[in-house]
């Protein structure tokens, strides 16, 4: 027989407990958290097509040439940057390869 014990918080004292008392984990909790599938559960796009689960909404959602706001990570942050720089003269609208461009496209219709 497999004996359990539990440590006084006060007295740092281990206790032996029967096995009425001890307590199996609540498994559902900790489900929740590793398996996120819960929010699929029923879910359905606006056409009615199953995507009850993350595999089904992947490929729903690459056969339609939909996109996830998950799928830009950093790309926000990236372009805000772009922005304020912009915004604040630190960089400027044109950029030598838009320069070196329009000279190759001019040097092309003479």
């Amino acid at each position: 027989m497999r004996r359990t014990y539990r440590q006084d918080p006060e007295t740092l004292e281990l206790i032996e407990i029967t096995e009425s008392q001890v307590r199996e984990p609540d498994r559902l909790k900790g489900d929740a958290s590793l398996w996120n599938d819960r929010s699929y559960t029923d879910l359905r796009a606006p056409d009615g097509t199953d995507i009850s689960s993350r595999s089904k909404q992947r490929a729903y959602m690459k056969e339609n040439g939909l996109a996830d706001y998950a799928d830009f990570a950093g790309e926000f942050a990236r372009k805000r940057k772009e922005r304020d720089e912009y915004h604040l003269g630190q960089r400027g609208s044109i950029k030598k390869n838009d320069i070196n461009a329009a000279i190759e496209y001019l040097k092309s219709r003479s």
